[in-house]
C-alpha cells in the first residue's frame, strides 16, 4: 500500500476534522476548502464558505455565516453573526453582528451584539457596544465606544502622537459625522453630535454641538485665471 506523503496526511486530517463538524450541524460549500484547526469549536447551523480559516482557540456561535476568504484566529463570535471576507485575531464579536466585507479586527478588539463592523473598518485594541455601527471606511483605535452610536465614513480616531498611545471614550448615542478626527484623548459625553469634517482636540459635552471648519471661500473665475480645465495636451 503506498504510504501517504506529509501533505497527503495533512489534507486526510483537515478533511476528517470538517467530517466532524459537518457530524455536528455545521454547513460547509465546500467540505475540502475550509481549514479548520482541531482547537475550533463551531455551533450547529452555522455556514462556512470557501477558503476560511479558523485557527488556535476560536469559537463560532450557532447560525453564524463566515463568508468565503475569511481568517479567525484565537476569538468568540457569538450567535446569528455574519463575517464576510474579513480577519478577526484575538478578539470577541457579539450576537446577531455584522462583520466586513474587508473589515480588520485587531487583537483585543471587543463588539457587542447588533453591531454592524462594515468594509474597510480597522479595529484595535478597542470596543463598541450594543447597537453600533462603523459603516465604512473607518480606523477605531485605542477606543471605547458605547452603545447605538454611529461612526460616520472616514471617521479615525488619531491615536498616536509619534511617542504615546492614548485612548477615547465616546459614550452612548452619541453621531459622529463623515471624515471627523478624534485627537487623543478625548471624552464624548452621550448623545453629543461631531458634525462632519470636524476635527476633536478636547472634550465634548453631554448633547452638545461640536463643529469645526474652515469657512468657505468662493473666487469666481479663478480655474479659468489659472487654465486648469482647458490644458493642453503635450
Amino acid at each position: 500500500m503506498k504510504e501517504l506523503t506529509e501533505y497527503e496526511e495533512l489534507e486526510k486530517k483537515r478533511y476528517e476534522i470538517n467530517l466532524k463538524h459537518l457530524a455536528a450541524g455545521v454547513k460547509f460549500i465546500d467540505i475540502k476548502a475550509a481549514y479548520i484547526d482541531e482547537s475550533v469549536t463551531i455551533g450547529k447551523g452555522t455556514r462556512i464558505y470557501p477558503g476560511v480559516i479558523l485557527e488556535g482557540n476560536t469559537e463560532i456561535g450557532e447560525n453564524c455565516i463566515i463568508g468565503q476568504n475569511s481568517r479567525i484566529v484565537n476569538s468568540k463570535i457569538g450567535n446569528n453573526t455574519e463575517v464576510q471576507s474579513s480577519v478577526i485575531l484575538e478578539s470577541k464579536v457579539g450576537n446577531n453582528s455584522t462583520v466586513g466585507p474587508f473589515a480588520y479586527m485587531r487583537p483585543n478588539s471587543t463588539l457587542g451584539d447588533h453591531v454592524k463592523l462594515g468594509d474597510f473598518v480597522e479595529i484595535k485594541n478597542s470596543s463598541m457596544g450594543n447597537g453600533s455601527k462603523a459603516s465604512h471606511l473607518t480606523y477605531i483605535g485605542d477606543s471605547d465606544i458605547g452603545e447605538n452610536v454611529n461612526l460616520g465614513c472616514g471617521v479615525v480616531f488619531v491615536n498616536y502622537d509619534g511617542k504615546d498611545k492614548h485612548r477615547s471614550t465616546v459614550k452612548d448615542n452619541a453621531f459622529l459625522g463623515c471624515n471627523v478626527n478624534i485627537v487623543s484623548p478625548v471624552t464624548i459625553e452621550e448623545g453629543a453630535y461631531i458634525a462632519a469634517g470636524t476635527t476633536v482636540t478636547s472634550d465634548v459635552p453631554s448633547g452638545a454641538l461640536c463643529i469645526g471648519r474652515v469657512r468657505e471661500k468662493k473666487i469666481d473665475g479663478w480655474t479659468a485665471k489659472r487654465g486648469l480645465l482647458n490644458k493642453k495636451k503635450k
